[in-house]
């Protein structure tokens, strides 16, 4: 079995530990991870604003990075979506990929046919399902049963967690005051929880609120999903 991880940019850009705790799984789950280091954006910002002609480029550099691959597996279900959903629509190269896409937890629950994967994380934790895992991918209780299943980890269910948290890519700078607003009730929700963590399985939703709770002063800390299901007692993510 051939795997490449597709990191994404957020990711790249500003959450590399969530790449390097994703690496971390696979390999304690016995899985080879290669990185295609010609990987870059998936056209996703450039498709959802409607430039489609500046997309093509960008998806025929990952359908080429990406060649010869088994599986590729993303922590982000946002941008998991783009290429299983959209990527159809520029050429059968590119609607090959789409099937041998998995967001993290897809992978883990659905392909290797595990819940269980050896972490341990003694916190409190809410859970976020951002829109596209939720809607576009339906990925339904896998991050929970993942979470379910990590050593000392207390899971507490999240107030109207199906509410978008109002970032939506260029939703947030197109409407920043909607969007400042659904952030905050969602922060609100999490922070009635009791839990000292906030996860969530798309960076790009964890770096909107992660902003709101700073300026709000909430003591919540977000995390990405990757990261508590790679913690172990030996090497702890908090």
């Amino acid at each position: 079995m051939r795997v490449a991880l597709f990191v994404t940019c957020v990711n790249d850009a500003l959450y590399p530990s969530t790449g390097v705790a994703t690496v971390r799984i696979l390999e304690r789950l016995g899985v080879d991870v290669d990185f295609p280091a010609a990987q870059t954006c998936c056209g996703q910002p450039q498709y959802n604003t409607g430039y489609r002609r500046e997309t093509v480029p960008l998806v025929r550099r990952t359908v080429d990075a990406f060649a010869g691959y088994d599986h590729i597996v993303t922590p982000s279900g946002s941008c998991a979506a783009m290429v299983r959903h959209h990527y159809a629509g520029f050429g059968a190269e590119a609607a090959a990929l789409g099937p041998r896409t998995h967001e993290l937890t897809e992978f883990l629950v659905d392909v290797l046919g595990v819940t269980d994967v050896g972490a341990y994380f003694p916190h409190r934790v809410t859970y976020h399902p951002s829109c596209h895992g939720l809607r576009a991918l339906g990925l339904g209780d896998r991050p929970r049963r993942l979470l379910r299943a990590v050593k000392g980890l207390d899971l507490v269910e999240l107030p109207a967690a199906q509410e978008c948290c109002g970032f939506g890519g260029t939703f947030a700078v197109k409407n920043a005051d909607v969007s400042a607003a659904m952030g905050r009730d969602k922060v609100a929700h999490a922070a009635s929880t009791g839990a000292s963590v906030l996860c969530g399985a798309d960076n790009s939703c964890l770096l909107h609120l992660d902003g709101i709770l700073r300026r709000e002063g909430e003591p919540l800390r977000t995390l990405h999903l990757a990261e508590i299901l790679a913690s172990t007692e030996r090497e702890p993510a908090l």
